[in-house]
């Protein structure tokens, strides 16, 4: 009775396999780098936000603490200045990170077929 089972659903299971196998490559380039585009442009909208990068540059002329003399507003705008270029080449750290991570993605199905052609050849 096991052996009929058997015989009925390996031809179902190992054509399924094969489906997969075979439709991988179509996934991972079409479906796949599409969630992943989403998830790293998600990824960069998080840290843009955690790094209130936009705030920073939208109150550069703001003087701080309702200061409104010479002085104040000297010292907020390049307070703010060093704030906005210390938080952009964070941001560009962010940014490199997720374009090399894009470029892995892209790369890493033919490097793992070259891998195993070369430990076969």
């Amino acid at each position: 009775m096991n052996r009929s089972h058997f015989l009925i659903y390996l031809p179902k299971i190992l054509l399924q396999i094969a489906r997969d196998f075979l439709y991988f490559p179509l996934w991972w380039y079409s479906v796949g780098l599409w969630r992943t585009l989403l998830k790293v442009v998600n990824f960069i909208s998080e840290q843009q936000i955690s790094l209130g990068l936009s705030v920073w540059v939208k109150n550069i002329f703001t003087p701080m603490y309702g200061q409104r003399d010479f002085t104040g507003k000297a010292i907020s705008f390049f307070m703010r200045l060093i704030q906005i270029m210390a938080r952009s080449i964070a941001m560009l750290f962010w940014l490199i990170l997720s374009f090399i991570f894009i470029a892995f993605w892209l790369a890493l199905p033919p490097l793992v077929v070259g891998a195993i052609l070369y430990q076969l050849l």
